[in-house]
């Protein structure tokens, strides 16, 4: 299914081989939150998709874990940004915004949001995974979600 929905919205998609379950599983005891069950699955059929110029349309288990470990651990962003340690960072669009899950209380997804790397807002954009892959390839281009 993952395949089929992005090969068709990306002419340009790159997949990447399946990641296992204990690679995934690696990203919840290198960051502490579970993998919602939507990226879970994709990245079972595809360690990540690099697409539109090689952005990061969805990162790689590696990336995922490296780049929310930088942003955690960064003393500058912990100076100049709110924590990130509620956010579960997955791709980016090229440009310094990052897309992620927010961590709630209950420990449900409500959907993807983007972190704006120039006024560190954080602010939903869709509803799954599939939405927002979606709506990436909207008329509106790069600022899709502002």
């Amino acid at each position: 299914m993952w395949k089929d929905l992005i090969g068709g919205l990306y002419a340009d998609a790159e997949f990447a081989p399946p990641a296992s379950d204990t690679e995934i599983d690696q990203i919840e005891g290198q960051l502490g939150q579970p993998v919602p069950n939507e990226l879970r699955d994709l990245l079972r059929r595809t360690n990540g998709v690099q697409a539109e110029w090689g952005s990061g349309l969805v990162w790689s288990v590696q990336e995922i874990i490296d780049h929310n470990i930088e942003f955690r651990r960064d003393a500058d962003f912990a100076e100049l940004y709110m924590s990130f340690d509620q956010l579960m960072f997955f791709g980016d669009n090229g440009g310094g915004d990052q897309f992620c899950y927010v961590r709630l209380p209950s420990g449900h997804n409500t959907g993807v949001y983007v972190w704006d790397h120039e006024s560190d807002d954080r602010k939903w954009v869709a509803g799954s995974l599939t939405d927002y892959l979606q709506q990436r390839t909207g008329a509106a281009g790069d600022d899709w979600y502002t």
